[in-house]
């Protein structure tokens, strides 16, 4: 299925859909406890990234050109970028910073394949959040990943310089 077709696809009961590899895959709505960690992260974030770009949940894009259309948990999107989006579309690549809160129906390889193309086109930082086990995965484009877990801090250049503890990103559980 091509991004025009899938544009046509009405939404699902209790969810909506995404296009995966060309794929109408439909995704639930957030439960309580992660759209709670979806604020909590755009809450703490918000006030770093000032007049650097757009942060918010759910943010629709193409990773790709054709066959995929993609919902971030979190993202941020420099704003340059964000003014460039072709009107009417979905921001094209994906955006600098791109936070997935993991859910029991994610799969290893879907994440994996998330990450892999989110930080092949554009994205500067993919993480990945636990509430289960209170970590944050942060991977790059250079192919390093770190997980890092309570009473550590995860060093920030996105949105500005600083840091993060990983407590403070689970303090509203």
């Amino acid at each position: 299925m091509t991004v025009e077709q899938y544009s046509a696809l009405p939404d699902p009961p209790g969810g909506r859909y995404e296009l995966r590899h060309g794929v109408p895959v439909k995704v639930s709505f957030p439960t309580p406890q992660h759209w709670e960690i979806q604020q909590h992260l755009v809450e703490i974030l918000k006030p770093l990234a000032k007049d650097r770009g757009r942060i918010g949940t759910e943010l629709a894009f193409r990773p790709l050109p054709e066959y995929e259309v993609w919902g971030a948990d979190v993202a941020l999107v420099s704003q340059s970028r964000y003014d460039a989006k072709p009107p009417g579309d979905w921001m094209h690549g994906a955006p600098e910073l791109v936070i997935e809160v993991l859910s029991p129906s994610n799969t290893p390889y879907e994440l994996d394949d998330r990450a892999a193309i989110c930080l092949e086109n554009g994205c500067l930082e993919f993480w990945i959040v636990d509430p289960k086990r209170k970590t944050v995965k942060v991977s790059t484009p250079d192919r390093h990943t770190i997980t890092y877990i309570e009473g550590e801090k995860i060093p920030l250049t996105i949105p500005a310089a600083g840091g993060l503890t990983v407590s403070g990103i689970f303090s509203n559980l």
